[in-house]
């Protein structure tokens, strides 16, 4: 595997018009990287050359990953082979793990028996992910499809209903199927326009995603600390940005 590109720029990717980087965005700032905002689907381009930037994240979205006539998704199945030969890291969340699943020869697909997970749910560390994650931790989720195992990748964490949670591919390419990004205003934000989607088979209603929040989100908070200082910034050290008077 190459060296990974030891630049400062960060793409951020997203799949609606409104989404934000949140948790991530807060976390990674304390590394002193710097963000490039990218939204196909409202026309912006991505990036030809990925040599200036350390870490690709393409975040989730309310569409399928099998979505061909949507020109977000098409736009990022033809981007991610160009992610796959640069030596930048690459970090898919939701459907952004399944698109980079998806362009990898994986299946994208629903629950057989048509289950969600919209919410918080366990997951569990396999024996691979042990030095990652905790044996089991609720995470927050909200997808309806789940991505199969592409060649080459490796499971580091599995759940009850998707059983693939969370992959990596020589510890440069990374998809998550939860949503570690999500900070009070994203969930507040989410509620507020999806709300008559959490009633889906298996989803939880706003109350009780409020309820987790309050429950689980200091634990995941923290979880995602420490695999954003690990995996994402590769042990770098804090900017320490001083203070003003």
């Amino acid at each position: 595997m190459n060296e990974l590109s030891p630049a400062n720029r960060i793409l951020l990717i997203f799949n609606s018009a409104t989404g934000q980087p949140g948790r991530l965005g807060t976390v990674l700032r304390k590394y002193g990287y710097e963000f490039d905002i990218r939204r196909p689907g409202e026309g912006d381009t991505l990036p030809e050359d990925l040599t200036g930037y350390h870490l690709v994240v393409v975040f989730g979205g309310p569409m399928s990953a099998n979505d061909d006539d949507l020109g977000n998704v098409r736009a990022i199945m033809d981007f991610l082979p160009r992610v796959v030969a640069s030596d930048a890291l690459y970090l898919g969340i939701c459907l952004g793990a399944q698109l980079m699943a998806r362009h990898l020869g994986a299946e994208v697909q629903a629950h057989p028996d048509g289950l969600t997970e919209i919410g918080y749910y366990p997951v569990q560390a396999t024996e691979a992910g042990r030095d990652l994650f905790p044996d089991e931790m609720m995470v927050y989720h909200w997808h309806s499809e789940g991505f199969g195992l592409p060649e080459g990748a490796e499971l580091i964490a599995t759940g009850a209903t998707f059983p693939h949670q969370a992959y990596h591919i020589d510890e440069r390419i990374w998809g998550i199927q939860f949503h570690p990004e999500v900070d009070d205003e994203t969930h507040e934000r989410w509620l507020s326009n999806s709300a008559a989607k959490t009633d889906r088979p298996n989803g939880q209603g706003p109350d009780l995603q409020r309820a987790g929040r309050a429950k689980y989100d200091a634990a995941f908070g923290e979880w995602f600390e420490r695999f954003a200082a690990r995996v994402l910034a590769r042990d770098r050290a804090p900017v320490d940005f001083g203070c003003c008077d």
